[in-house]
């Protein structure tokens, strides 16, 4: 009894968690990925996952898998990614729905020690990108990619998510493809992460109403996506909206370390529903460097798809300049609605360009 009622009183999230070892345990659930890895394409399908209420986003049933793209040591290029939702049993083809996030990691010690950069290491989370609703596939310009030794280890993360079908009840699985090319002659990329961060009363975090002209948030819980400002100050990177229209913006300089300036070529974008569309905005030159315009479903809650920004020509970020994300939503319920605002930004990687040309 102890048991079940501290299972009840727990959010969905870790119900999820306590679901999916149980199915574990009991050999419900076979806990392996399924993986193939021909013609340049690693793919490979999750564990089952059951979906039985509302997922929210970051809430839903999650598996997590180490990905190794060849044997040897030889440079390959990631170029590009997709993820798909199946019906467990046939594996066809379903909703897009049931898509949360799929994150990309990598090791950044290893990665940037095999190409001796190591002043590097540490100075950003070692997330390379992430898939998410609304985004389910993205690919970078022709002629660039991201290089990896091809038996370094990526760890993938698929989670679920169910927004609408509350009397949910069956099994889902996500197929995860990393698209790689053998080719000697790209030009590489570096990964940064940008997100917009509000601040919150830390000694009363759910304080509502804010003051919208202190920019603050309520955030949605203070345990995830919490930060220091360094000054003492706490900050939300995933927050509640009120119903109606709203603007969120935050600086992103410090993410974006810009020690010299960098030329942007892709960009994949994370937003939750009710979100219109997100920009990354110089502020020094007063312009939009580029706006991905946001479709949200009619007649129910979820992302029909955010447009990526992709550019074999490049656009210049300079260190000089101030930059901040600024995101613009439509809550059109009658209840507050959570939110985030980020971007994986790939920039052309001189230095490292120049150590793959010499070896």
């Amino acid at each position: 009894m102890s048991g079940g009622i501290y299972y009840w009183q727990l959010p969905n999230r870790h119900k999820a968690i306590v679901k999916s070892y149980v199915f574990e345990k009991l050999g419900i659930v076979n806990p392996n990925w399924k993986v193939d890895n021909r013609q340049q394409t690693y793919k490979m399908i999750s564990p089952e996952f059951y979906i039985d209420n509302i997922y929210k986003s970051m809430e839903g049933p999650k598996a997590s898998n180490y990905v190794q793209l060849t044997q040897d040591s030889a440079v390959v290029w990631l170029t590009g990614f997709q993820v798909r939702a199946l019906d467990a049993k046939s594996l066809k083809t379903i909703s897009k729905d049931f898509i949360c996030h799929t994150n990309i990691d990598f090791n950044d010690v290893k990665y940037y020690s095999s190409f001796h950069l190591e002043k590097r290491i540490g100075t950003q989370f070692p997330r390379l990108t992430s898939l998410s609703h609304g985004l389910e596939s993205f690919s970078f310009p022709k002629g660039y990619g991201v290089p990896m030794k091809g038996n370094e280890l990526l760890y993938v993360t698929t989670e679920s998510l169910n927004h609408n079908l509350p009397d949910a009840n069956f099994w889902i699985r996500h197929e995860v493809d990393i698209k790689y090319s053998k080719e000697p002659d790209l030009k590489p990329l570096m990964s940064r992460t940008a997100f917009i961060m509000l601040p919150y009363d830390k000694w009363d975090p759910y304080k509502e109403p804010t003051d919208p002209g202190t920019n603050q948030c309520i955030p949605v819980e203070t345990k995830n996506h919490s930060y220091d400002d360094g000054k003492g100050n706490k900050l939300s990177g995933h927050w509640v909206i009120p119903t109606g229209k709203n603007t969120y913006r935050s600086s992103i300089n410090e993410q974006l370390q810009l020690q010299d300036s960098l030329r942007l070529h892709a960009a994949a974008i994370h937003v939750h529903p009710f979100a219109t569309q997100i920009t990354l905005y110089d502020k020094t030159a007063q312009k939009a460097i580029f706006t991905s315009k946001i479709i949200n479903h009619k007649g129910k809650i979820g992302l029909t798809r955010i447009a990526p920004f992709a550019s074999e020509e490049g656009i210049w970020l300079y260190k000089n300049h101030d930059y901040e994300i600024v995101l613009d939503v439509n809550n059109t319920t009658a209840t507050p609605q959570d939110m985030m605002g980020s971007m994986f930004l790939f920039f052309y990687d001189k230095e490292l360009d120049a150590i793959l040309r010499k070896n």
